[in-house]
């Protein structure tokens, strides 16, 4: 028998990083997980530990790390964290970490930015991945999940194909809604503003999804708006990109029965979860 894969690591390994500036101070409040393959199989094939590195010293490690280095960025943090495994363990032939951010941001009291408080605000969990081989380069992912997104109108799906088993209606103007997950590769890592590569890639979501302020721009399916997403994204970073909308469906509620119009103002929510998944890369 050979054995294919003998990963193990440390999950979910939570903590907040407090950086103080004088008076001032920032938070990083972070999820990681951190997962090893050892050089042989010995532990799985034969019960020998002797070179395991125990997942609470993996634990311990990342808290080090982040208590030394700070936070700078996600992605950096992933890198030292894969750098550390790699230069300090011989018997490490890879590692890949995954580090996420509870999405806190500086509280404001009439415009004025305080200097120690903070409030959670759900509009997208940002996200990365960094992975390493022995000798081989360090690749680094990033990423926004759980951004849920709506347009009230300017979206339907119409001429799709029928056949017998075919019931639902075309419509013409619908509620579109969905959660968002979006991934994108840096490839080796090089020189990146990883803060301002991320925030510029939520804003082409955001106008990709939408449309213009005044007027938005209609979405004839959610595949579309997918592509739509993408090839903004693409227009702006050039890196391989994938993206997942979990379709939200809001039927009109049917009043008639109660002697009232409704007019697409109230909607019951069936969610569906439905992924749509593209890829596209790009040279």
């Amino acid at each position: 028998l050979k054995v294919l894969n003998c990963e193990y690591g440390k999950n979910t390994i939570k903590f907040l990083r407090l950086h103080r500036e004088g008076k001032k101070h920032f938070v990083k409040e972070v999820e990681v997980c951190t997962h090893l393959r050892l050089t042989s199989a010995h532990e799985y094939l034969d019960g020998n530990n002797s070179l395991v590195i125990p997942t609470d010293t993996i634990k311990n490690i990342v808290l080090v790390l982040a208590k030394k280095n700070g936070i700078p960025t996600l992605e950096q943090f992933a890198i030292d964290i894969c750098k550390h495994f790699m230069t300090t363990f011989c018997q490490v032939a890879y590692v890949k970490t995954y580090v996420q951010e509870v999405p806190w941001q500086r509280l404001h009291e009439n415009g004025v930015p305080h200097i120690h408080s903070f409030i959670c605000v759900p509009d997208g969990i940002r996200f990365c991945e960094a992975e390493q081989c022995r000798n081989g380069p360090l690749v680094v992912f990033a990423g926004i999940k759980d951004l849920k997104l709506m347009k009230t109108t300017q979206s339907g799906f119409e001429g799709f194909f029928k056949n017998e088993h075919t019931t639902l209606p075309e419509r013409h103007d619908r509620i579109l809604c969905g959660e968002l997950f979006c991934k994108w590769s840096y490839g080796e890592c090089k020189d990146f503003d990883f803060d301002c590569i991320w925030n510029k890639i939520r804003e082409c979501i955001l106008e990709a999804f939408s449309g213009p302020p005044d007027c938005g721009e209609y979405s004839p399916s959610y595949q579309k708006t997918v592509n739509s997403i993408q090839m903004l994204v693409l227009s702006k970073v050039s890196q391989v990109i994938e993206t997942v909308l979990n379709n939200t469906f809001y039927n009109v509620v049917d009043m008639k029965n109660l002697g009232l119009t409704n007019d697409k103002e109230v909607s019951k929510c069936s969610k569906h979860n439905l992924p749509g998944l593209f890829r596209h890369t790009q040279p």
